[in-house]
């Protein structure tokens, strides 16, 4: 009877916790980047951004909480994938799990400038500060994108091993395993181009619409899929 639930606990724990922590991840990622990010910074508006940011600043600081929340997230995901994944093949599944933590240091530093925005926001508000050049909030919501950019390519290189890892399985569906490398190589190839060759800023735009659809739905499908089938394995 031991054994049978240490079993089953082994597997279970993990399954549920990876799987609530990614869609909660996907819930605050909607918000933070989806809503209050893309309503508020405007590319090349430096100007326009503070003026938002200024208008807004609790919706602009509810966005750094979430996305402190992901960052939360993604430290069990990282746990819960090499548990889950362990065996099948434990060596891969240590790389992965450590190519999340790496993702995930690299999120925080990029978080730490929003951070910084939000202070110096708060200060000239508070008239702590006499003047905040607009150019000074652009260049932190800048470094943001640049570093988080760099941070997805790792992002898509550990989402290639885990679809990697679900395909040498016998019960995590092909279908899944396929989309989590589709979604990976789709990570890596556009944030190398944007971070790499921006005089194909276009074309790269153009490419992540059409890949959109995969990068969302890969990870998101393999948390749905071990809430409901993975925590029974």
């Amino acid at each position: 009877m031991t054994n049978q639930s240490n079993s089953f606990n082994s597997q279970h724990i993990p399954a549920v916790i990876a799987g609530i922590s990614l869609i909660i991840m996907g819930m605050a990622a909607a918000f933070s980047y989806g809503y209050v990010h893309n309503s508020l910074v405007v590319s090349a508006e430096a100007v326009i951004t503070l003026q938002n940011i200024e208008a807004s600043l609790s919706l602009f600081q509810l966005g750094i909480l979430g996305w402190v929340v992901i960052i939360l997230s993604d430290i069990l995901v990282s746990w819960a994938f090499y548990v889950f994944l362990k065996p099948i093949h434990r060596e891969l599944s240590l790389l992965a799990g450590w190519l999340r933590l790496i993702y995930t240091a690299i999120l925080a530093m990029a978080v730490s400038h929003l951070l910084i925005s939000s202070n110096l926001v708060r200060q000239q508000m508070s008239g702590e500060v006499t003047e905040l050049a607009p150019s000074d909030i652009m260049a932190s919501m800048s470094a943001f994108d640049s570093i988080w950019s760099l941070g997805l390519i790792i992002f898509g290189a550990h989402l290639i091993l885990i679809g990697i890892i679900a395909l040498k399985s016998n019960y995590i569906p092909k279908v899944i395993s396929i989309l989590l490398v589709i979604a990976g190589g789709s990570y890596m190839l556009t944030h190398v181009l944007h971070g790499f060759v921006p005089q194909l800023d276009k074309t790269t735009s153009l490419i992540e619409m059409v890949l959109i659809i995969p990068m969302t739905i890969g990870e998101l499908a393999f948390g749905i899929w071990l809430l409901l089938k993975g925590r029974k394995i």
